[in-house]
């Protein structure tokens, strides 16, 4: 009865698309794994799926990410209300940097290539600054979700000088290879979903051309836009959203290097981002209330921070569900059972692209890419050694199958804060990227079979 296991992930997919309510698919799904867990016992299940929330609280980790997340709404209604968005719109206006769609849908991409050192920072920098950008060029959010969700995942797999490669690096240390650093870039080139994903975004970027959902999606967002009211918040000065984004930017590789004792990469990404992010909110408050043009009193400042807070607590409350389910789904074992489902009894020639579909399902059920790191490349690893596949082919298929599986997936974390930071509803932007991460899959697919006939 072990295909149970697979049953939370599908019934959260089937809500979502049904209801297009991801709380309530992500509940509903905690509720099926808990009930699994508890042998079918409706009660103890759903006392349980309280305390798996509870539980969530347990790691200083996810912690700190969801205290994070709050953080960053009263950060951006901080630099918005101030007037510091307004001021910089109309300063990348007048020096045209924001002259067309090109320019503009140019900037979160290379932002997103280069804050490499994190994915959620990369992601919210990139975001926050482009929102009123875009709408000023009638681009969607739909499209903006897409660019940063799809530039800065790949990114931080192919500049591997962060946490993904520390992390990597960790997993490939339990085994007797010579030189493990060296795998790692070996298999950059052959991170073939990375590398088609990349080069999707700038073909957006560069032709500004969508198709598919992101598509309908495109004008019926531009309508809204041209139909509804403008922000009648009144420009002020462009550093009070350059300096809190910058402090931001600053404080995280100053406090990775920190908690790493001066080594970046062994630093703590949760510690450091939520510090970093603490300091530009104290910095943007501290800005606003002293500022010469804006003179804000301090209730004001506070009322702002709580406001900007609601505003950001549905998706919230939606990371802290699908964190509670990534839990209850370690706990059933869905991702070995996937991971066995796939490696056994392989043709040698069809291990890498089977390695890449493993990955890309473990990602996408679980929604969490680190997760099918740590599940597959354990496994994955002693099958290139005794069969003679090149280790760094297989790692290379882990890595790209769990960047894919994110981008599928509605309740993968990285894809919801990449939904927060476009100010974009989550499922749209799901349903509007699938296109784009199905081709750079099949691409992928196709290249791992052909690689792995080659090699084998």
């Amino acid at each position: 009865m072990e295909w149970l296991t697979l049953l939370p992930p599908f019934i959260a997919i089937i809500i979502a698309i049904w209801k297009k309510e991801v709380i309530l698919a992500l509940f509903s799904a905690l509720f099926v794994a808990e009930l699994l867990l508890k042998e079918l016992n409706p009660a103890l299940g759903f006392l349980s799926v309280f305390d798996r929330i509870v539980e969530v609280f347990a790691n200083p980790g996810n912690t700190r990410i969801l205290i994070f997340s709050l953080l960053i709404g009263v950060l951006l209604n901080l630099i918005k209300k101030s007037g510091g968005v307004a001021a910089f719109v109309s300063w990348i206006t007048e020096k045209g940097l924001a002259s067309n769609q090109r320019r503009v849908s140019a900037m979160p991409a290379l932002l997103g290539v280069l804050i490499f050192i994190e994915t959620n920072l990369s992601i919210l920098t990139a975001g926050f600054i482009a929102r009123d950008l875009f709408d000023k060029v009638k681009m969607s959010r739909a499209r903006l979700a897409y660019i940063i969700d799809s530039t800065c995942a790949p990114i931080c797999v192919i500049i591997l000088f962060n946490a993904w490669g520390a992390y990597l690096l960790g997993l490939l240390e339990n085994y007797q290879l010579e030189k493990p650093a060296e795998l790692l870039i070996y298999s950059i080139p052959f991170n073939i979903y990375s590398w088609v994903t990349l080069a999707l975004v700038f073909y957006t970027v560069w032709t500004g051309r969508v198709f598919g959902p992101m598509n309908n999606s495109e004008k019926q967002q531009i309508a809204v836009q041209v139909e509804g009211k403008r922000d009648s918040i009144q420009a002020s000065h462009i550093s009070l959203m350059l300096v809190p984004l910058l402090t931001m930017i600053a404080g995280i590789v100053f406090f990775m290097w920190y908690t790493g004792n001066g080594e970046i990469l062994k630093g703590s990404g949760s510690q450091s981002v939520l510090w970093s992010v603490s300091l530009a909110c104290a910095v943007a408050f501290l800005m606003v209330r002293f500022s010469t043009k804006t003179q804000h009193k301090a209730t004001t400042l506070i009322k702002w921070s709580f406001d900007g807070m609601s505003e950001l607590l549905p998706l919230v409350t939606t990371v802290l569900l699908a964190l509670a389910l990534g839990a209850s789904m370690k706990g059933l074992g869905t991702g070995e059972f996937v991971s066995q489902m796939v490696s056994n009894n392989l043709p040698l020639w069809s291990v890498p692209a089977l390695i890449f579909v493993s990955a890309s399902v473990i990602s996408f059920t679980t929604g969490t890419s680190w997760g099918t790191f740590g599940i597959l490349i354990p496994i994955g690893v002693p099958i290139a050694l005794s069969n003679g596949i090149p280790v760094e082919i297989i790692l290379a298929a882990v890595v790209g199958g769990g960047v894919f599986g994110d981008h599928c997936s509605p309740i993968s974390d990285t894809t919801i804060v990449s939904s927060l930071a476009a100010g974009c509803d989550h499922l749209e932007h799901v349903k509007t990227q699938l296109p784009y991460a199905l081709i750079a899959g099949g691409i992928s697919i196709i290249s791992f079979i052909v690689i792995g006939t080659v090699v084998t």
